[in-house]
């Protein structure tokens, strides 16, 4: 089968993205100056109604210099900084902390610039948009993110991706980007580093179009928008660059995936070493995960949430005892940092006989006991339904984290038999405290199988932060209230 053969296979061919992209960045340009020019509004009018600023003189003179200018500024410096890049918009923190970087530069460049111009604005004015701006900026960026995110979820805004690489290389690298879904990457095909590789399709199910000779021939038929090399794509590095340097006569974007998995941003570095780009990747973060900072951070949030959710407590006590006057907790032993054993607190949701019940469970459904999890499942009693569908039963965690036993965010406990599974990586799980809730479950709960849910709780353990701590928390709540995967 020839390439135009194997081309006209394929996904249709509409306009390349960049100029729908295009658009929405233009979208998003626009939204900012609505913002700031409200924020001026707000800063203007609390400056002169709140008493708590003394007003010398009236800052609407000032401001019909100082207006303009500082709104064309905080514009500028946010384009500088990355702040509307194609590439950036609804794809993670970056933009977020580009956006926050522009504010602050902004605000010192206006400082600094009446300052030295000996132009008096006032401190209210300044202290109240400068204060305003970055919240509700940030706001409005978030919002434009859900919506990018839901356009593309509804098949909208697609980056055209055409993969480059082995068969293996391929099938992992659009697993990958599948995996993403909200950040647009639709894989319209692949191209095999010979013609002896190539087929109607790979293993994963994805259109094979061509060789990597016709590569450039394939990307314009296709109208890729980027090209993405991975392993086992194109060995020789003068034939990588000429490829390169055709696809950027055809305005196509080009990535290259290094032989790097599960491995966040934060921890690599690009160094030039004699015009060769040395990927350095620093050491896994698990370390700090034990740091006093976090460890504080547990304390206070679960003394906190101990507080708000007693009356939830109480509900749930009583409904287990009416139900069939059994004991209230649960108390199981798990594995814990370093492989500590300790009790792992839990509202009874299940049967008193539970534990002798799950061997003979397993032989029925055939599922492996690591991370053994059933819908339906009989030895869930009436009130422990809805107890496990909120996820209230592991609220006396709580205590278990003001122990030291715990954490809020961690990899989940596990018992002895599940631990005895664990080959090679997985044992990497116990290098933190175990955790209330993690990454695994804010992705997908019980709908996840073993393989996934375990690929995400390394990838937390090796690439830990506060801050992604915090957004695993807000992504809780939320999977929480929608009870999805939930039993």
């Amino acid at each position: 089968m020839t390439v135009t053969d194997r081309t006209r296979r394929a996904v249709g061919t509409p306009p390349r993205a960049r100029h729908t992209l295009a658009v929405f960045t233009w979208c998003v340009f626009a939204l900012d100056v609505a913002i700031i020019a409200l924020v001026g509004t707000l800063a203007l009018l609390g400056r002169e109604r709140l008493s708590i600023f003394t007003r010398h003189s009236s800052v609407h003179e000032q401001l019909g210099v100082v207006g303009p200018l500082s709104i064309a500024a905080w514009l500028l410096v946010t384009a500088l900084m990355g702040g509307y890049r194609r590439d950036l918009l609804g794809s993670g923190a970056e933009e977020f902390k580009r956006v926050f970087q522009a504010c602050i530069v902004t605000a010192g460049l206006v400082g600094v610039g009446c300052y030295l111009a000996k132009y008096q604005l006032a401190r209210g004015f300044f202290v109240l948009a400068f204060t305003l701006g970055p919240i509700l900026l940030l706001a409005g960026r978030w919002y434009a993110r859900r919506l990018l995110h839901a356009l593309r979820q509804r098949g909208r805004l697609q980056v055209r991706v055409l993969v480059a690489g082995s068969p293996e290389g391929v099938d992992e690298m659009t697993a990958a980007l599948r995996r993403e879904s909200w950040l647009g990457y639709s894989v319209i095909g692949s191209v095999l580093p010979s013609d002896r590789d190539v087929a109607e399709e790979t293993r994963g199910g994805i259109p094979v179009l061509g060789t990597i000779d016709h590569l450039t021939s394939v990307a314009d038929e296709q109208r890729a928008d980027l090209v993405v090399f991975a392993s086992g794509s194109i060995p020789d590095p003068t034939h990588m660059k000429e490829s390169i340097w055709a696809l950027e006569d055809q305005n196509v974007d080009v990535a290259l995936a290094p032989h790097l998995d599960d491995i966040s941003h934060e921890r690599i570095r690009i160094r030039p070493v004699g015009g060769v780009p040395l990927i350095q990747v620093d050491s896994p973060t698990w370390a700090d995960a034990g740091t006093l900072g976090k460890r504080s951070f547990d304390v206070i949030g679960a003394l906190l949430l101990l507080v708000l959710l007693v009356p939830i407590l109480l509900v749930a006590t009583a409904a287990i005892w009416l139900h069939d006057r059994g004991p209230i907790l649960f108390r199981h032993g798990r594995v814990g940092r370093n492989g500590e054993p300790f009790e792992c607190l839990k509202l009874r949701t299940m049967r008193v006989d539970a534990e002798r019940m799950i061997g003979r469970l397993q032989e029925q459904t055939g599922r492996n006991a690591l991370l053994f999890k059933m819908k339906d499942d009989p030895r869930v009693t009436r009130p422990g339904r809805w107890l496990r569908r909120f996820s209230i039963d592991e609220l006396p965690q709580l205590v278990n984290v003001l122990r030291g036993e715990m954490s809020l965010v961690g990899p989940r406990p596990q018992v002895d038999r599940e631990v005895a599974l664990y080959d090679g990586p997985m044992s990497r799980r116990l290098l933190v405290r175990p955790g209330m809730t993690g990454l695994w479950q804010v992705s997908g709960r019980n709908n996840l199988d073993a393989g996934e849910a375990m690929r995400l709780d390394l990838y937390y353990v090796d690439n830990w932060s506060m801050l992604q701590d915090l957004n695993i928390l807000v992504r809780t709540l939320r999977a929480v209230v929608s009870s999805d995967g939930a039993y």
